[in-house]
């Protein structure tokens, strides 16, 4: 359960009252809330591979040193720069390069520590400023209206998104829905907790990257629908948008699915990268919906990483 302040608790098991707040969502996973082990995960046939980039011949040299002053001033330029990116990579905690991180398992300990202990305002601000994140640099506002009990996480994915997401299995699933400042707009972000390592957590990364698997309309995530929220009439028909970003540095996938608060129906949905693109003419660009399903997934990241950052595992190294 999140250890929410006083105010407001995150929600777990049971619904309550308020606006902030909505009832059970059907729990359709398998049993023990995680995702069963799969032999033969969907794949799609990789992208022809590019040719090889052909070696670059050496240059033919001159026969003369090069001086020794310019020789030593390129070494000395090649420690500062080292220098520099070393202290960069010292002041970030969650850079997405588990590779160079030397506190990953950390990382993935207080992350899985933290979903329970975090209070839901700092997963899920009750309000999210979007700077220049609407269509043609406009600022969006969106406000939070419901907040989904925490669950396993059968339900919250088309099913074959459920099955390219289950090498890394499942630890618990958080979801809320935010609308926009004129409430004709609705959208569903939401934090899979894995419980994959780092490795497993790459490998899934590099599957969606290459196979491009966030921008296939048979892999979205599923909205909430908070009755008697602006977002009741939000199902699967009304999905526009979305976006799906598998982190590396920490055992979670975060995503976002954006639609109509009208409950209207739409038949050409189109992934945020897409929508977003300079010269979409799809309703969900023209709408800004791909804005709100972008804008809101990236809004989420950051607060998931603050909310890590102050986590007590943290600092208690348990």
């Amino acid at each position: 359960m999140f250890g929410a302040p006083a105010k407001v608790p995150f929600p777990r098991g049971a619904t309550r009252g308020g606006r902030d707040t909505g009832p059970h969502g059907k729990n359709t996973g398998r049993p023990g809330g995680r995702y069963a082990p799969d032999a033969d995960p969907t794949r799609l046939p990789p992208p022809p591979g590019a040719p090889p980039r052909p070696a670059t011949a050496p240059s033919a040299g001159t026969g003369h040193h090069r001086p020794r002053s310019r020789t030593v001033a390129a070494a000395v330029a090649l420690v500062l720069g080292l220098g520099l990116l070393g202290g960069a990579a010292a002041g970030t905690w969650l850079g997405d390069s588990p590779d160079t991180a030397p506190s990953t398992a950390d990382n993935y300990t207080t992350a899985r520590a933290a979903w329970h202990s975090a209070p839901v305002d700092d997963l899920f601000p009750r309000t999210l400023r979007g700077k220049g994140e609407g269509p043609g640099g406009a600022d969006r506002l969106w406000t939070r209206i419901a907040v989904a009990p925490d669950s396993s996480c059968g339900g919250g994915f088309d099913p074959l998104l459920t099955k390219a997401l289950s090498p890394v299995g499942c630890e618990r699933l958080l979801r809320a829905t935010y609308t926009d400042a004129t409430s004709t707009s609705v959208t569903t972000v939401g934090l899979l907790i894995t419980s994959a390592d780092p490795a497993g957590m790459k490998a899934l990364r590099e599957r969606f990257t290459a196979d491009k698997l966030a921008e296939r309309t048979d892999l979205m995530p599923r909205p909430y629908a908070g009755k008697g929220t602006a977002a009741a009439r939000f199902g699967d028909d009304q999905r526009a948008s979305w976006r799906i970003r598998v982190l590396t540095d920490a055992p979670a996938v975060i995503f976002s699915v954006s639609g109509f608060a009208d409950g209207r129906k739409v038949t050409d949905p189109q992934s945020a990268d897409e929508a977003t693109r300079r010269g979409a003419t799809s309703a969900p660009a023209q709408s800004g919906l791909g804005n709100d399903a972008r804008g809101i997934a990236d809004a989420t990241e950051d607060a998931f990483r603050r909310a890590l950052s102050r986590s007590p595992e943290r600092g208690s190294g348990s």
